[in-house]
Order: structure tokens, then sequence, then C-alpha cells
């Protein structure tokens, strides 16, 4: 079980900086402004669940600001998806403000200045995903920053469900549950916002977005099939061979190193989940590739390491959860 982290029974002198301490080290490096620093009161409890985590944060109205020195030494991008359960929060990023009620969610970038505020106490849920997992999912995901997502309805409602329901069953959950639980979260982001009209209808979701979105899910899909070929995704999706070739040279990629991408992150998943009982060569096929050396050069390529060391480490990591 996750232990809380308190500002309760800290000097009051100190726990302003004790808050900031805890931000940083479950989200990354913030600047807070605290209306009453020494009777601030506050409270944060954190959930590994594999590549992402999930924290429950309650406590006094605060500012969190991010700057632009905080980016110099930030590598991997992340984003914050925070869902306000108890009073309204407001965000500006990137010349962008909403204000988000309980019943709604908003994405913050890591990568951009933004300042974040609740003028009551509240109480709010935090979703913490890689940009490169989220990217995965949602074509550029930093479209989506400063816009309020309904949570009451739809699959918002179901993800919203999710992230309230998941502290309370987790005591249980071994690695693999919780690496499981953690992609289905992201999945369930990505239905929730792919999904919500205003961005199917705003201006950034032009013609040949639309597009892109249609063809990486179509790929994704269909990813076991190995005659994924660029003319059966042109035909699948319903435009020319020679448009999709022109989609994906206009976002600097082609359409098979796409698709192998694809494949290999994939299995790179797959290999990760220390319950997948399936052999290497299984996940391989199962993916997309028919050829076993060919697939073993280009996942070490991209990942650093051979399938069996990814398996290998997901499986130590998994016997070391149980002690």
């Amino acid at each position: 079980m996750a232990s809380p982290l308190r500002t309760a029974g800290i000097p009051r002198g100190q726990r302003a900086a004790r808050w900031s301490e805890i931000i940083a080290a479950t989200y990354f490096p913030l600047d807070l402004g605290f209306p009453a620093p020494e009777s601030f009161d506050g409270t944060l409890v954190a959930w590994e669940l594999g590549p992402a985590s999930l924290s429950r944060l309650t406590s006094d109205p605060l500012t969190y600001r991010r700057r632009r020195h905080h980016l110099v030494a930030e590598t991997g991008e992340q984003y914050l998806v925070t869902l306000p359960a108890g009073a309204p929060v407001s965000f500006a990023q990137c010349g962008q403000d909403v204000c988000c009620l309980p019943g709604g969610f908003i994405i913050e970038r890591s990568h951009e200045p933004y300042e974040f505020s609740y003028a009551e106490p509240n109480d709010l849920f935090v979703l913490k995903v890689p940009g490169s997992l989220l990217g995965e999912r949602l074509r550029r995901p930093d479209r989506f920053c400063a816009l309020e997502f309904d949570a009451t309805t739809g699959v918002g409602a179901f993800f919203a469900d999710m992230l309230r329901l998941v502290p309370k069953r987790l005591d249980a959950a071994d690695a693999a549950m919780l690496d499981t639980v953690g992609r289905q979260l992201v999945d369930l982001l990505a239905l929730a916002i792919g999904g919500d009209p205003r961005v199917l209808a705003s201006s950034a979701s032009t013609v040949r977005e639309a597009h892109m979105a249609r063809i990486e899910a179509h790929i994704r899909q269909h990813l076991g099939d190995p005659d994924l070929s660029p003319e059966r995704i042109a035909r699948a999706c319903g435009i020319s061979t020679r448009y999709l070739h022109d989609l994906f040279r206009d976002a600097g990629r082609t359409v098979c190193g796409f698709v192998r991408e694809t494949r290999l992150r994939a299995a790179e998943a797959a290999l990760r989940q220390p319950a997948n009982r399936r052999s290497i060569a299984e996940i391989a096929y199962t993916c997309g590739f028919s050829d076993q050396a060919q697939f073993a050069r280009q996942f070490k390529s991209l990942f650093g390491l051979t399938p069996r060391e990814v398996r290998a480490a997901a499986i130590t990591r998994a016997l070391a959860g149980r002690c």
C-alpha cells in the first residue's frame, strides 16, 4: 500500500519547503506560491502503474508554476492529466487559459511553462504519463493541453471512474497487473480525448490530421498482418497510396518506418508484462514479424536491449515486487 506524504507533523516554518520537495519528486520541479505558507496543509499518495503513475493530492489553496529554468535539465517529456474532485482549478499554458470544474479534466505538458492554481482547498486525481507513451496513442498530444474535457459522460466518465477506483484495488496487485492497469488508463484517456467533439471539430483537426489519425489507428489494429503494406493501408483508409506517402513525408516519417516502430513498441510492451506466457517468437509473430532474426536486430537497435533482456528485466522486477 502506498504511504501518504503529509505536511501534518512538519514544523510550520518548514511545510512549504517540504511540500515543494514532495511535488518535485512526484511530478517534476515547480515553483510553488503559498497564500498562507505557515499554516499550509497537504497530503499526497502516489501509485506506480508501470510506465505511468497515479496520485491523489489534497491540499489548501496553492499556485504551481512551471518556468523556463525548470526545462533546462529535462529529458523525457511528461504529461499530467488532472481531474479536480473538490473545487475548480485554473490553468494557463501556451497562451491558452481554462477553468476546469469538478466533472472535467485537463492536460498539462512538462516541456512548456505553465501556471496551475486553485483558490479553495482541493482534492485532485493526477495521472502522470510519459510523452512517448501518450504519443503512441494520440498524434501530437501537445495539441490538447489547456482544453477542458468532459468527465461526466461517455469514455471520459469511464476514464474518471477508473481513476477513482484504481487506488482501492491496488493492495494485492503485482507488477504485471500494475503495468497493465497503467496502460489501460492511458488507452482510455486517448479514447476520451480522441472522441471529444470539440477536438474533432477544432481548427487543429485538419483533413490531413484526420487522415493521419485514421491511418495510424488502422495500422495499430492490424499489426499482426505481415502483409500490412502501404497499398493495403491506403485502400483500407480510402486514399491513394501516393497521398499516404505524402502524409507521412510531411510528418518527417515513412509509412514502413512507422509500421515497423509501432510493431516493435507493441512487442516491447508485451515483453514487459511478466504475466504474458507467450514465447518471444509468438509475440513477434503476433506483432507482424515473420523473420525472428530481423525482429531481434531491429528490436535491439530501437531499445538498446534484446527481447530476451527486456523479458528477463520484467520478470526480475515482478519478483522483487512480491518480496
